[in-house]
């Protein structure tokens, strides 16, 4: 399946939509935990606060996976791995706040300093969020589960691996 496919599938998600971020504890355990995540300008974007276990994993160790599932017939399942780092700049901050405000309708965020202020986040924790951009270095799209019945096997999209 074609990269293209996979990132407009990034870019335009269906609502609601839960992607799911796998970060690594001191111990080297796993942590998972959902998220909501924007595509811009070619990075997935969340916010976290710092207090909340996947902020601190991620101040220590920026690496991750994202993992979400896209119900667009056909239905594929996308995983991404790469890293998290935090977004302080201002500029990419107002960017990134503006575009959740408008175009996906968040609740009003506002930026102080370099921090994302903003309603309670169920999958964020308390505020203040920290922003954080996810790059991948390595991506997978496989067939989805949703509405497979209805494809001919030869119809699905096939697993690919996407290496950035």
């Amino acid at each position: 399946m074609p990269w293209s496919t996979v990132r407009e599938r990034l870019e335009q998600p269906e609502r609601p939509r839960t992607y799911w971020l796998a970060t690594v504890d001191p111990d080297g355990a796993p942590h998972v935990m959902p998220l909501i995540t924007a595509w811009i300008d070619g990075s997935l974007y969340f916010l976290s606060g710092l207090g909340t276990r996947k902020g601190s994993n991620l101040a220590r160790d920026p690496r991750c996976a994202i993992t979400t599932g896209s119900t667009t017939l056909p239905s594929i399942d996308i995983i991404l791995e790469g890293e998290a780092v935090r977004v302080t700049d201002a500029d990419t901050l107002a960017h990134v706040v503006e575009f959740l405000t408008t175009t996906m309708e968040w609740p009003q965020l506002d930026v102080r300093d370099d921090f994302v202020y903003g309603p309670n986040a169920p999958t964020a924790g308390p505020p203040p969020y920290a922003l954080f951009r996810f790059t991948p270095s390595t991506g997978f799209g496989l067939p989805g589960m949703t509405g497979m019945e209805q494809f001919d096997p030869s119809e699905l999209p096939t697993p690919t691996r996407y290496r950035f």
